[in-house]
This record gives C-alpha cells, sequence and structure tokens, in this order.
C-alpha cells in the first residue's frame, strides 16, 4: 500500500534493549541491597578494601557459605549479585599481587558467580557492566553519586568509576539521536537527520569534556599501582598463563578479559552508525569486548550495523551541510579516542616509568613490587597504544571528502 511505502522498518525502539531515555547503558537507579539471605555476599563485599589490604580476603571467602541463587528475582537483583560477586572474585585472586595469583577459584564463590552470570548472559569476571553501569547510587538529594562496592584505591578509584559513569551519561543525547537518525534515513528527512547529526556530534563533545575530570580526581600512582591490578583479567595475562579454574563449574581453567573502556557499548554504537571500520586485528578486539555487554546491548550494536548504511545516505546526497554534520561527528570521535590516549599514557605509561624508578610511595596494594605484567597492554589484554592509536587512525579516515 501507499501509506506503508518507506516504513520498511519499524522503527528502533531503545526500551526493547535495556536502554534507558535518562540513563543510556547505565542501569537506572541500581538496588545497593540483596535479599537477606545473600547477608554473607553483601558482608564481605561492603568490607573488601580493608580485606583485601589485611590480606584477609581469601580467608574470609572460605567461611562464607554456599549459597543458592534461585532467591534471587529480577534483573536488579541479578545485576548487584553479579557486581558483588564479580568484586569479590577479582579481590580474591588479585589479594596478594600478580605473585601470588590462584589456580582456583572456591567453589562457594564460582558456582553462585557463574550461576548468576549465565542468568545474565555476562562472563563471569568484573566487567565494564558492573564496575561503572550497575555500581552507583544517589548519596543525597541533592544528586551526589557513590559508588556501591568498592575496592582498595580510595577516593581515586572512586573517581576513576563516577567519571567514567559521567562520561556514559552524557552520551545519552547521542544514543538517542542513533535512533532519530536511522529513522531519518529510513524516512529520507534530511532536516531531521542534520538535526540529529549534531545531536549526536554534541553528545560525543560532551564525553570528551566529561573525561577530563578523571585528572581532578584520579592519582595516576594511585590508579596504576594500586587500582589497575583489580580491573585485570586471566586472558592473554602473563601473571595468570593458564587462566582460573572454576570450581565446580568446570575442571579446565577457563580465561577472561580484565575491564576495557572497549566493553562500552556507547562507541560500538557510534562507529556502527557513522560505518567506520577498524583493522583487521582492532576489529576482533573489539568484536570479543562486546561479549562482555549485557547481551541485549549487544543486540542494539548489531542492530544498528544492520539498518540501512546513514553513510552511504549522506555520501548520495550531495548535501554539504549534511555532510559536514557528519564530518563533525566523525571528528569528535576521533578526538575523544585521542584524549583517551592522553589519559593512558598519563595513568599508565608515566606512571608505570615512575614505579620503575621507585619514585612510587604508595606501592601496590600487596606491599610487593609495582605490577609489571600488563605494562604495555590494556586490562583487557590488548597491545594498548598501537590499538588505541589505530581506531583513532581509522575514526579520522572515515570522513567524507567533498
Amino acid at each position: 500500500t501507499e501509506a506503508s511505502e518507506g516504513m520498511e522498518e519499524p522503527p528502533l525502539l531503545l526500551s526493547g534493549f535495556q536502554v534507558s531515555e535518562e540513563f543510556g547503558f547505565l542501569l537506572p537507579d541500581p538496588l545497593t541491597e540483596l535479599p537477606a539471605p545473600y547477608g554473607p555476599w553483601m558482608d564481605v563485599a561492603h568490607e573488601l578494601p580493608q580485606l583485601i589490604m589485611s590480606h584477609q580476603l581469601r580467608s574470609r571467602v572460605h567461611q562464607m557459605p554456599q549459597l543458592s541463587t534461585q532467591h534471587l528475582q529480577g534483573h536488579e537483583e541479578l545485576r548487584l549479585a553479579h557486581l558483588v560477586l564479580s568484586f569479590i572474585t577479582t579481590g580474591y585472586v588479585w589479594q596478594e599481587g600478580e605473585e601470588g595469583t590462584v589456580q582456583v577459584l572456591p567453589r562457594n564463590l564460582a558456582v553462585p558467580f557463574w550461576e548468576v552470570s549465565q542468568a545474565l548472559g555476562l562472563p563471569p569476571i568484573l566487567s565494564h557492566a558492573d564496575l561503572v553501569l550497575a555500581n552507583w547510587r544517589r548519596k543525597d538529594p541533592s544528586g551526589n553519586l557513590d559508588t556501591i562496592i568498592t575496592l582498595p584505591g580510595g577516593e581515586s578509584l572512586r573517581g576513576f568509576i563516577l567519571v567514567t559513569l559521567l562520561v556514559e551519561k552524557a552520551a545519552v543525547p547521542g544514543i538517542k539521536a542513533i535512533v532519530r537518525a536511522l529513522g531519518a534515513v529510513l524516512q529520507r528527512e534530511e532536516q531531521t537527520l542534520h538535526r540529529a547529526l549534531q545531536e549526536l556530534a554534541g553528545a560525543i563533545e560532551a564525553m570528551s569534556q566529561a573525561l577530563r575530570r578523571m585528572h581532578d580526581y584520579v592519582d595516576p600512582e594511585v590508579f596504576y599501582t594500586v587500582i589497575r591490578i583489580f580491573l585485570s583479567g586471566w586472558k592473554d595475562n602473563p601473571a595468570m598463563p593458564h587462566g582460573l579454574v572454576y570450581e565446580g563449574v568446570s575442571r579446565e581453567p577457563l580465561a577472561f578479559s580484565g575491564g576495557s573502556a572497549a566493553q562500552s557499548t556507547v562507541l560500538h554504537a557510534f562507529d556502527e552508525l557513522l560505518g567506520l571500520r577498524h583493522r583487521h586485528d582492532c576489529a576482533a578486539f573489539l568484536r570479543r569486548m562486546r561479549e562482555y555487554m549485557p547481551p541485549p546491548h549487544r543486540a542494539l550494536v548489531e542492530e544498528i550495523g544492520r539498518a540501512p548504511s546513514l553513510r552511504q545516505r549522506v555520501q548520495g546526497a550531495g548535501d554539504a551541510r549534511l555532510r559536514a554534520a557528519f564530518n563533525r561527528c566523525v571528528s569528535a570521535l576521533a578526538e575523544l579516542r585521542s584524549y583517551h590516549i592522553t589519559v593512558v599514557t598519563k595513568y599508565i605509561t608515566i606512571a608505570a616509568a615512575k614505579a620503575k624508578a621507585g619514585a612510587g610511595r604508595a606501592g601496590p596494594a600487596a606491599g610487593g613490587k609495582p605490577p609489571s605484567a600488563l605494562e604495555a597492554k590494556g586490562t583487557g589484554g590488548s597491545h594498548i597504544f598501537s590499538f588505541l592509536k589505530s581506531i583513532r587512525d581509522t575514526t579520522r579516515e572515515g570522513m567524507l571528502s567533498a
């Protein structure tokens, strides 16, 4: 029929992908307490920094009762359980630094963590979905934020998590603009498309602004010598070459990557919308990182990738204003990636050099020597500079020429 022309596909609705109009990929108002039977987990989780620093976490975990996950109901309870168990797990594994790692995660932690992970479609390791997306609460009515669960690193860790959260929040108008832009491509509405691209560019620029606050809240020495090891995984990590046996789950060790900014769905969604193509090895790493996202978020990225090409639409329109708006998005994204390289240089490369030179006073959590296994790698296991520079460069190459 005439009426349905141009509407080959129904419009994309964010709510179908567990994406919030207000919070984007952040979990809206996460729960901060689990039901009563899970008190033993919550008690350990709330004392993590002290238990790790005093080398008592492992013995406390061994005393935890074996709890069934069947009393957990609904998405929010499962997300909090995953957050709590992922923090306890990373603390358990890295309590003694990279010298004293373990081969086995005990059954009373491994089995429930595995079950909760299976229920959510998330891996059984601390990821961006836990550390940032589900780990925030309002401290007071005026909107000040705090974390729910924490690790050694004090104010710097709190700052790292909350600044990353603010970057996610700044992206929200851009996420909504994706939906409008794709609708406009289908409808051939150039005016709407132009406005959506301007909104997207503004959001990416706001993300860069939010990221700048890292310098105000996070001490590079504390980040490098104390915090970073707890974000590390047991895949592509020389400190744990064999992975980790999840007792009661698998006899063979399992390997999972540590937390990484590449696990944030936002940039994947923007890349797909703008039709940016990264080099083979980088693209493969990014694709692997999608397995660390909540499945509905991953599905949204794939849906955007399948939509009619915005890039071809802009290229074919021959409209200079449209092309300029598109290029402003690509340029803002390249700038954000450039700035991320600046931050990583300060918090990893320079901090690593200082720690090596013995300038580090704080010393690592375990009081041993500063971590070296991941000197040149990201916590996700990628070779960090070649990776970040490559995706920044391929982003720049995505500009449309007249």
